[in-house]
């Protein structure tokens, strides 16, 4: 009888951005160092977490603002990066060049150039790298491929996404890169479709088996915005795949209400909707009732961690974000986005800071998803013909 394998020490591991969106980090670091799979050893921040914030874990770990610094001092193997995007690639490479493994969060960075500088420097540092789009852990995705490729609703026609959020002011006064297209000659991006629901995004890219950058010949974008910033709040892009399938994603953050974000493939005798952040399934299909499923999630880190372990299939590495990589470059290269008459939009004060709500907008995200238009071509509302004009296609 074989002697059982020891248990591998816990991974020494550093945090880069620990508050905001990194407190749910914080949190899972928590967890799986209680499991013993990671010991927290440092964390990036520019200013050192409280004794309370860091409750629950074994003991404290180093704080720095410098990185690179910390991952040298730390002896770290792995790294979580939730930091400003526009600083993921220099992070990222940083990482790479001390042979430290990565989950580094969407988007992965703020060009197509810099994506591919970290891909570069993954690949010669024979490191890992695992993107944060968390959609693509969810057991959903392969589950509603199989029911794309066992004909469940015939030939697919389309995919499509819509999104409809609320933000108010605070959250584009949260920081000095919120809502920004560049600070100074260094690219943010801080888009609806790059940012707060790139997730909608990478998704429909996922169900339409189109997620590298190869797979895409042409995009077409129209970009709005109703609140006082740089980038786009109110937008919607139709990428046109070597499939021949064209996905179709539109999005706000001035929705009258809030809504679950969600990816409809279209086929000709059914259709699927995913509700990605639910990972709920709707089937609807000729001769046959509708079908509902809720699917499990597999966590990213612990897939980076497994794979480490035992070569567990990585699920996110940077290939998969190609295609999105290439809807953001055509974010960033269009022209600015086009403002929003006065008349198209309101204001409201049912959060707590006041928020611009675009009337009618909620109805016209989903259309376009319904349709496969965008939204110069769907003739809801009378601002968004002029959307095409804001518009630009590439290939």
């Amino acid at each position: 009888m074989s002697a059982p394998h020891p248990t591998p020490p816990p991974l020494p591991l550093v945090l880069a951005g620990a508050r905001g969106h990194g407190r749910r980090h914080l949190d899972n670091i928590r967890r799986l160092e209680g499991a013993g799979r990671v010991r927290l050893a440092g964390i990036c921040d520019l200013t050192p977490l409280t004794g309370a914030e860091l409750a629950g874990f074994a003991s404290p770990p180093e704080q720095s603002a410098d990185f690179a610094a910390l991952l040298e001092a730390t002896g770290a193997r792995a790294a979580v990066v939730c930091t400003p995007l526009q600083t993921h690639a220099d992070l990222a490479t940083a990482a790479a060049a001390r042979g430290v493994h990565l989950l580094l969060e969407k988007p992965p960075a703020a060009s197509w150039a810099a994506h591919r500088r970290v891909e570069d420097a993954v690949r010669e540092a024979g490191t890992v790298c695992q993107i944060g789009f968390q959609t693509l852990g969810s057991h959903a995705v392969p589950a509603v491929r199989e029911l794309i490729s066992s004909g469940a609703i015939g030939r697919v026609k389309g995919v499509a996404a819509a999104g409809a959020w609320v933000r108010d002011s605070a959250y584009w006064a949260r920081a000095p890169w919120a809502g920004r297209r560049r600070l100074g000659s260094v690219d943010v991006v801080d888009g609806v479709l790059t940012n707060p629901l790139a997730h909608a995004v990478s998704t429909a890219l996922a169900l339409a088996d189109a997620e590298r950058a190869e797979d895409v010949t042409g995009i077409e974008t129209e970009l709005l915005r109703a609140n006082d910033i740089e980038a786009d709040d109110t937008s919607c892009v139709r990428v046109t795949t070597t499939r021949g399938t064209d996905v179709v994603v539109a999005a706000t953050l001035c929705a009258e209400r809030a809504g679950e974000p969600y990816v409809l493939v279209h086929g000709e005798s059914g259709r699927i909707t995913f509700w990605y952040k639910e990972d709920r399934v709707l089937l609807q299909r000729a001769g046959h009732g509708p079908e509902e499923h809720v699917h499990g999630r597999t966590d990213l880190l612990e897939n980076l961690l497994d794979h480490l372990a035992d070569g567990t299939e990585v699920l996110a590495p940077p290939a998969r974000s190609g295609a999105f990589m290439r809807v953001l470059e055509a974010v960033r290269t269009a022209p600015e986005p086009l403002p929003l008459p006065p008349d198209a939009w309101r204001t409201a004060h049912d959060t707590p800071a006041p928020r611009r709500v675009v009337p009618g907008v909620d109805g016209l995200v989903a259309a376009c998803a319904d349709t496969l238009r965008l939204f110069s071509e769907t003739g809801a509302e009378p601002w968004a013909a002029p959307a095409a004009s804001a518009g630009t296609r590439t290939s």
